[in-house]
């Protein structure tokens, strides 16, 4: 068996580290040899180890203050101590001390091995999961705030301020804003990125199961309970728990859940024993709650109880040209699946997105750019492979007719390109931004004179 692992043994016995270092060779490793604690540490700080074995008892510096200087300076190095006092107190020491594993005097080949392969998979995989998490809050980090605008630049100093705090916040904004991205970004930045980030949408909440939901239950506690389950206060313990549609909560549900808050401890249904929970909550909710409030449907110490830091997202039509940066952004990540040939949006087409309203905010907008990319025929996205649920503006006027029609207003586009173009369609369509083809298809759709070429 062959590994790229490199090794350490430090022992002060002449035989019993040669031997070591020997099987361990054979087996595959890089392995070096140290033969006190003080030239151990010193190898170990010049050179990168995986893995580290080292004897317990030794003279100067014994092998509790070599694990301990290890652990300060590599804190991912995996450490194996020997023996030859296998006591259970020296065992446990040294595993309290941060030790992986401990080797007994006498010990064979065949178990110095074992135990060796067992520790470097450890550390494999914990480095494994190390790569990963990053990748994954890398990758947070990357979809989080995408936007230049001034609204956006306000919204990112404020979760730069509120992130590192445990403070409980309530995300207000309309559909499609982006209030999950929002909550997980707060999540990310927090001291809390390495725990779990639960989810919970309330509006999808069943009024009877709800406790069973949030607080989780017993075996028994009711008919169907077959089995004991975990809430998810629970699986959110030492992470965040995100709540969102908070106002589509029951009035019940209201008083159950301000109780969690406030004690930070929850009852599974059919259990009279408290479970201590450790969680930070985000709320979110496209409702008016302070009007839900007025009409008695929704609870008031709720409401300041989750509103310590309200954060208000802003609509994409607040954000300017951020709309562009949006549309290009989903544009390069569906475009390898949807249509490869796609390149870029026409300005016309830019103009379009950039005019619209945008009611279902960066929801509304990232449906739009994929369904165009299936659309699309050439290398640009179009005009016409837009789709739009309202009417559209550009440049601050409003470019549809009397009957509201995109089509007309395109319609008297190519009119002045051709006009302004003495008729030529290849001049015409580096104007509007499409490809002859393209133009010559829309010259015959809306029933314009023939060009001159």
């Amino acid at each position: 068996m062959e590994s790229n692992a490199n090794i350490l043994v430090i022992d002060d016995d002449d035989s019993m580290r040669e031997g070591c270092r020997q099987t361990l060779v054979e087996e595959g490793y890089r392995t070096q040899a140290a033969q006190d604690g003080e030239s151990g540490v010193q190898l170990a700080a010049q050179e990168s180890f995986d893995l580290v074995l080292v004897d317990l008892k030794m003279p100067r510096m014994d092998g509790l203050q070599v694990l301990s200087r290890l652990r300060q300076d590599s804190p991912d190095t995996v450490v194996l101590v020997i023996t030859g006092y296998a006591t259970v107190e020296s065992a446990v020491e040294a595993m309290r001390a941060g030790a992986y594993d401990y080797i007994p005097k006498p010990f064979t080949p065949d178990l110095l091995v074992t135990t060796v392969r067992r520790a470097v998979e450890h550390r494999r995989l914990a480095m494994e999961n190390l790569c990963l998490r990053t990748a994954l809050r890398e990758q947070a980090g990357r979809l989080e705030m995408v936007g230049q605008s001034e609204v956006m630049d306000k919204l990112a100093r404020l979760l730069h301020k509120v992130s590192p705090t445990d403070a409980t916040v309530l995300l207000m904004g309309e559909t499609g804003v982006g209030k999950e991205l929002v909550a997980r970004t707060i999540h990310q930045q927090s001291g809390r990125r390495d725990g779990p980030f639960v989810t919970v949408d309330c509006s999808a909440l069943v009024e009877g199961l709800f406790e069973s939901e949030m607080f989780g239950h017993v075996k028994g506690a009711y008919t169907g309970a077959v089995e004991s389950t975990v809430g998810k206060f629970e699986l959110a313990s030492g992470g965040t728990l995100f709540l969102d549609e908070i106002g589509n909560v029951s009035r019940n549900g209201q008083v159950k859940l301000l109780r969690a808050l406030q004690e930070r401890e929850i009852t599974k249904v059919g259990s009279s024993r408290r479970v201590r929970v450790d969680v930070r909550i985000i709320a979110a909710t496209n409702n008016d709650l302070l009007e839900d409030i007025r009409q008695g449907a929704f609870r008031e110490d709720l409401f300041f109880r989750l509103s310590v830091v309200p954060i208000r997202v802003p609509t994409l039509r607040e954000r300017g040209d951020d709309i562009l940066l949006l549309a290009n952004h989903f544009l390069r990540k569906y475009r390898t699946r949807r249509n490869p040939t796609v390149q870029r949006f026409t300005q016309r087409a830019l103009d379009a997105l950039r005019g619209y309203n945008w009611p279902g905010n960066v929801r509304e907008l990232e449906n739009t750019v994929e369904r165009a990319l299936v659309m699309a025929d050439g290398s640009a996205i179009d005009v016409e492979d837009l789709f739009f649920y309202g009417p559209v503006r550009a440049h601050a006027a409003v470019v549809e007719d009397h009957e509201g029609s995109l089509a007309q207003a395109e319609k008297r586009e190519i009119e002045r390109a051709l006009s302004e173009n003495g008729g030529q369609i290849t001049r015409a369509a580096v104007q509007l931004g499409i490809n002859r083809k393209t133009l010559r298809e829309k010259i015959r759709k809306y029933g314009l004179a023939r060009s001159a070429d």
